[in-house]
């Protein structure tokens, strides 16, 4: 049994989290918990990550990182909702079907305030199974890996256009980091714009099944991040490009659907002064949630509107902080907070 068991509570109260949910089932083996961040502009969206984590602390750290990550992104795309994650704590006695369902009754308890889907390490058949308690998980993966892709791909054009002017990434040298749902379905876009894929997954199979589908180059997974590239698209784990790796970074840009792509604050800083181009990974990330908020809380029969509108507000952010000398996360995250406030002043 994992050693965050019986201790998550414990966690919650140490780091002050103020709006936590502790889910246990002992039967499953089941410890995880839900962090609602903030619901000022609607209902908290974020997905169910399932993974181990070597304590209690960084479950609940990790839970509240995203929940946040996922406040930002939801106010910065435009939509009637607020952050919020769910966490399961993975171990080798964990009885998923139970496990996943306790869940689900769990999120149907909420009424509605958590909005969820899948994330990193939660599988399709555990989404069913949540589906099967729950009215408020979004199952349709396939659906909100290519809504990822194309504002991926948008906010990549507007990388390319701050770059050299071109507007276009045709030809570009494009590594991605993962081949499982959403770097899949990022490699098939770029490659349909006509970029040169380089992929990488820890998992070799998914990646020689990219390469077979789009024709890229497979690169080993401990190289991909230093592999030569213009274009960086980390689309697996966050929290993978630190101070000491950004500053050795050889891609001109940073454009990837990773949440929290960067381990520290110090990473955005040393890339911006470098003259790296980022784009934040909460704005190029946000199809998936515009894609299942769009639908199921503003009901907009079409979302496509919205998650092309990515590009436009990558391009000015890049703009901005070219002008002001501020990195785009800085910037993105201060646009979000302010659409907070005016809204909490209404």
């Amino acid at each position: 049994m994992s050693a965050t068991v019986g201790f998550l509570e414990d966690a919650v109260h140490s780091l002050q989290i103020p709006h936590a949910h502790v889910v246990r089932d002992v039967k499953a083996g089941l410890e995880a918990v839900i962090v609602i961040d903030d619901t000022t502009l609607g209902p908290a969206a974020g997905g169910v990550r399932t993974r181990a984590y070597p304590s209690a602390i960084a479950a609940v750290k990790d839970c509240a990182r995203l929940a946040h990550a996922m406040t930002i992104k939801c106010a910065l795309a435009g939509l009637d909702a607020g952050g919020g994650k769910a966490v399961v704590i993975d171990h080798a006695g964990l009885d998923r079907a139970r496990a996943f369902r306790v869940l689900g009754e769990a999120i149907e308890a909420l009424g509605g305030a958590f909005r969820t889907a899948g994330d990193l390490g939660t599988h399709a058949a555990d989404l069913d199974v949540m589906a099967s308690a729950t009215r408020f998980v979004h199952t349709d993966e396939r659906n909100l890996a290519a809504a990822v892709a194309r504002g991926l791909a948008g906010c990549a054009i507007a990388c390319a256009d701050a770059h050299g002017g071109s507007g276009s990434i045709g030809e570009m040298r494009v590594a991605i980091q993962g081949a499982g749902a959403i770097g899949a379905a990022v490699a098939r876009a770029l490659a349909a714009h006509g970029a040169r894929i380089s992929i990488a997954d820890v998992e070799a199979s998914r990646a020689i099944a990219v390469a077979r589908e789009i024709g890229c180059e497979i690169v080993r997974p401990e190289e991909l991040l230093l592999s030569p590239a213009d274009l960086l698209a980390p689309c697996a784990i966050g929290g993978v490009v630190d101070g000491a790796l950004a500053a050795r970074i050889p891609a001109w840009g940073v454009c990837g659907a990773a949440n929290n792509v960067f381990a520290d604050d110090r990473a955005a800083h040393v890339l911006h002064d470098r003259g790296v181009l980022v784009v934040p990974d909460v704005l190029a990330s946000a199809g998936a949630v515009i894609d299942g908020i769009g639908a199921s809380v503003m009901k907009l029969a079409d979302r496509t509107p919205l998650i092309d509108a990515l590009a436009a507000t990558a391009g000015a952010l890049l703009r901005e902080s070219r002008d002001t000398g501020r990195t785009t996360t800085d910037l993105a995250h201060a646009r979000a907070r302010a659409r907070i406030a005016a809204a909490r002043r209404v």
